[in-house]
C-alpha cells in the first residue's frame, strides 16, 4: 500500500506548494537555476498571462506522507489543435522525485484531464507552449542552462519514457566563443557583402525612440518565419505585446538587428545576455531589489544567448541570415561578449544546424520533446 496522493491544485496553499517544490527538489544541485518567481506564477496560469486568454491548464500536485514529491500541468492549447488538426494536449512544469510510480500517477492525471476535453494524444514538456520553455534535458548535465532554457535531473528521460512516451523531436544548443570568430568571419563575410549588394539589404539595430514597437516587429517576423516549423503555434497579438513589454527591459539594443528590403523587415535576430547567474544570486526574486541586481550593467555579462534568428519564408534561401550575423557579431564583440549559445535549434532544421556546424559551433546540450499517442 502507498499513501501517494495526486490531486488537482485549487487552493492558495496548494499553489504555493506547487510553485515552491523545485527549491526542495534541486537543493544542493549546483547547476539548477531558479525561475523568476513572478514569471513562473503567470506562465503556470496562477496570475494573468495572455497565453491563457484562449488556452486552459490544470495543475496537479503529488504528495506522500504530506510531503510534496511531484507536480505537473496539463495544458489544452486550442490554437495547436486548430492549426495542426490533431487532438493533442500537452504537459509541462513537470518536476518529480526519482520514483516511477509518482511520475506515472502525475502523467495519468494530466492525461485523464486532457482526455475529458477530447485531447487523446499528449506532447511535452512544454511550459506552457512552444514559444516558452520546452523540452527535457537529455544530454549536457555538466553545466547550468542559459537564460530561458530547461534544466532537470538526469533521471527525467527514464521516468517519461518509462510511462510510454517516445521521442518526437530533439532540440539542440550550440556554443561558440570569440576565438572561433576570425576564421568564420574571413570565410563568410565576403559572401554576406555580395548578398547585401545583390538585394539592396538595409541592416539596422533597434530604434531607441520606438523601442517597444521595434521589439513587437521582431516578434512578428518570428511568428511569420516559423509558420512551417515543427509543432509551431504563433504567439497571439496579446502574447506579442506581453513579451515585448518584458523584453524591453532585458534586451541590450546592440544585440538585436533587423534586415529590410524595400523598407520592409524580412529578417531579425536578437540575443539576450545570460541572466541566469544573476537570477541564481537573487533566488528568482525581483522585489524589493532583485530587479536592480538583475538589470544593472547588462553589458558586463560576457555570455549571451541567440534567442531567435528568423527570416521570412520567401527570403530564407537568399542568405539574409548571414547578413544579419555579419552585422550582429561585431556589435556583440564590441559589447565584450566572450561566449555565445545558439538555442534552441530543432533536429529537423537541417539548414540551421548545418550552418552552425560549418561555422565551428559545438553542440553542447540536447533537449527532447516526447509524444504519447493512443
Amino acid at each position: 500500500m502507498t499513501d501517494l496522493v495526486v490531486q488537482p491544485d485549487s487552493t492558495r496553499r496548494q499553489r504555493r506548494r506547487f510553485l515552491g517544490f523545485p527549491w526542495t527538489l534541486y537543493r544542493g544541485d549546483p547547476h539548477w537555476i531558479p525561475p523568476l518567481r513572478m514569471d513562473q506564477k503567470e506562465l503556470v496560469g496562477y496570475a494573468h498571462h495572455p497565453f491563457y486568454e484562449s488556452n486552459r491548464a490544470q495543475t496537479f500536485l503529488a504528495t506522500r506522507g504530506g510531503e510534496v514529491c511531484g507536480r505537473i500541468a496539463a495544458i489544452a492549447n486550442r490554437a495547436h489543435v486548430e492549426i495542426h488538426q490533431e487532438p493533442r494536449g500537452f504537459f509541462g512544469f513537470f518536476e518529480c522525485v526519482d520514483d516511477q510510480e509518482v511520475a506515472d500517477r502525475l502523467l495519468d492525471a494530466a492525461r485523464a484531464w486532457l482526455a475529458e476535453g477530447g485531447l487523446t494524444s499528449m506532447r511535452g514538456p512544454m511550459s506552457p507552449g512552444i514559444n516558452y520553455v520546452v523540452g527535457t534535458l537529455v544530454e549536457g548535465f555538466d553545466s547550468p542552462p542559459t537564460f530561458l532554457m530547461a534544466y532537470n535531473p538526469p533521471y527525467y528521460p527514464r521516468l517519461i519514457e518509462g510511462y510510454g512516451f517516445r521521442k518526437s523531436q530533439d532540440l539542440y544548443a550550440f556554443w561558440a566563443n570569440r576565438e572561433m570568430l576570425p576564421a568564420s568571419m574571413e570565410r563568410h563575410w565576403p559572401i554576406a557583402e555580395r548578398i547585401i549588394e545583390r538585394y539592396d539589404v538595409q541592416v539596422r539595430g533597434l530604434d531607441r525612440s520606438r523601442f517597444r514597437a521595434d521589439v513587437e516587429m521582431f516578434l512578428e517576423v518570428y511568428n511569420r518565419s516559423m509558420a512551417s516549423h515543427w509543432s509551431f503555434v504563433p504567439m497571439s497579438p496579446a502574447e506579442v505585446r506581453h513579451a515585448a513589454a518584458g523584453l524591453r527591459w532585458l534586451i541590450v539594443p546592440e544585440m538585436a538587428v533587423a534586415a529590410e528590403i524595400d523598407g520592409e523587415p524580412v529578417g531579425a535576430v536578437f540575443c539576450l545576455p545570460d541572466y541566469n547567474p544573476r537570477i541564481k544570486r537573487i533566488d528568482g526574486r525581483l522585489f524589493p531589489l532583485g530587479f536592480l541586481r538583475l538589470l544593472w550593467n547588462k553589458r558586463a555579462i560576457k555570455r549571451v544567448r541567440v534567442l531567435a534568428a528568423n527570416v521570412l519564408p520567401e527570403y530564407q534561401l537568399h542568405g539574409i541570415a548571414l547578413v544579419l550575423l555579419k552585422e550582429l557579431v561585431p556589435m556583440n564583440m564590441d559589447c565584450g561578449c566572450e561566449e555565445v549559445e545558439y538555442s534552441w535549434i530543432a533536429e529537423s532544421n537541417a539548414h540551421s544546424r548545418g550552418a552552425l556546424e560549418k561555422g565551428g559551433a559545438k553542440r553542447i546540450k540536447t533537449y527532447r520533446i516526447y509524444d504519447l499517442d493512443p
